[in-house]
């Protein structure tokens, strides 16, 4: 009966075995998958890598992503729009035009571009290197 019961064991566990890697081998390639999807993503602007060409910005961005990228507060980018920001911070400029200025087509767009530029500081001139004058004794 010890070697029926000591079979029946070994078949459990043989089966659990192959079993659970099995399950390793599923999880890990998924896993492996996913990280491969975040490859090639940029990592998100730091303060001193903030966007300045208003051109980029899409009717899918929502104010505070816009905010975020281009360094001006969303306050001043809903003050101009003369929209609600507690209310509407999740919509996307398109849902904002849509909601509010629907009868002037990019309107919003064309508000928060002009928004941000005005609030942009002025680039700062970089001036080439000259060589120094020479001296006279």
């Amino acid at each position: 009966m010890s070697a029926q019961g000591n079979s029946k064991q070994r078949i459990l566990f043989i089966a659990l075995s192959i079993l659970g890697v099995m399950l390793i081998l599923f999880f890990g390639l998924r896993a492996l998958r996913a990280f491969k999807k975040f490859d090639g993503h940029r990592p998100p602007p730091m303060a001193e890598e903030l966007q300045t060409d208003v051109n980029d910005i899409e009717d899918w961005m929502t104010i505070p992503f816009i905010s975020h990228n281009y360094g001006v507060p969303p306050d001043i980018l809903f003050d101009a729009l003369s929209i609600n920001g507690k209310e509407n911070h999740k919509k996307s400029l398109k849902q904002l035009n849509d909601e509010f200025y629907a009868e002037q087509d990019g309107y919003v767009i064309e508000t928060v571009r002009a928004t941000i530029l005005a609030h942009q500081p002025p680039p700062t001139p970089v001036l080439p290197d000259l060589p120094a004058p020479p001296q006279e004794p």
